[in-house]
């Protein structure tokens, strides 16, 4: 099992980004798939059309989430936790993720940074 934490720039404000995370609708626009979120601790969402799945844990609006993220038959939860942090020109997104299995380690740290965090960077940047 391995961790991965990284800080991620976004010019756009912690409220937009936050709704970024939470909204199917706008995840939608800027991952360009369904995505089915909600806000309610407890329950389940799917990104990706699937291929990312788990459970709500935890919202603090415009400042925080936290997700579980399923990865089949694991022992150990793989813990996602997003901390959105006022900054110059926009939001600095403090990103955790524990207990990711090693054989999905470089799988799931490219996704974070080309995939999630490219995809939001590049939205706002054209917005």
């Amino acid at each position: 099992m391995k961790d991965f934490k990284k800080y991620f720039f976004i010019p756009a404000l912690p409220e937009d980004i936050y709704l970024a995370l939470t909204n199917p609708n706008t995840i939608h626009l800027w991952s360009g798939d369904i995505a089915e979120m909600s806000t309610e601790p407890g329950s389940e969402f799917s990104l990706w059309d699937g291929s990312i799945t788990g459970k709500n844990l935890e919202f603090e609006e415009n400042k925080k989430m936290v997700q579980q993220w399923y990865f089949g038959d694991q022992e150990v939860p793989s813990i996602v936790t997003l901390k959105l942090h006022p900054a110059e020109g926009g939001t600095s997104v403090e990103l955790l993720h524990t207990n990711i299995p090693d054989s999905d380690f470089e799988d799931i740290k490219e996704g974070w940074i080309h995939e999630y965090f490219g995809s939001l960077q590049e939205f706002y940047s054209e917005g």
